[in-house]
């Protein structure tokens, strides 16, 4: 069974890497929608996979690393896409959350990056 909470985080970026005149090449932010996934089997006794408080606690110490930051100054993210920051939560996330199988991030409304780990 998979379980999942969502958390939002206002940033800004911009992507270094991308060709002359790109229109990501210029600051900018975003209103990212980032999706903890975790998998199991629901407890005998609780009857779930793990208590949402757990998910929203281990995820804390980023968000408040992410939230109103400029993302390129962040270490490991100074090329900050979608699929290098989905990246970036899962390696910082999997040792406090083993049971982790998941990152989702919202770029946009349309837009996002799913990762699974590698």
């Amino acid at each position: 069974m998979d379980i999942f909470k969502v958390f939002t985080i206002e940033a800004a970026h911009r992507l270094p890497n991308v060709p002359a005149g790109h229109k990501c090449a210029r600051l900018h932010g975003h209103s990212f929608r980032i999706e903890i996934h975790v998998s199991g089997e629901p407890g005998p006794e609780t009857g779930w996979v793990m208590d949402f408080a757990e998910l929203k606690a281990a995820f804390r110490p980023l968000y408040e690393q992410l939230d109103h930051h400029y993302l390129n100054e962040i270490e490991g993210l100074e090329n900050p896409t979608s699929e290098r920051l989905a990246t970036w939560i899962w390696q910082r996330l999997r040792p406090a959350l083993p049971e982790l199988s998941e990152v989702v991030v919202h770029e946009t409304c349309t837009s996002g990056c799913r990762y699974r780990g590698a």
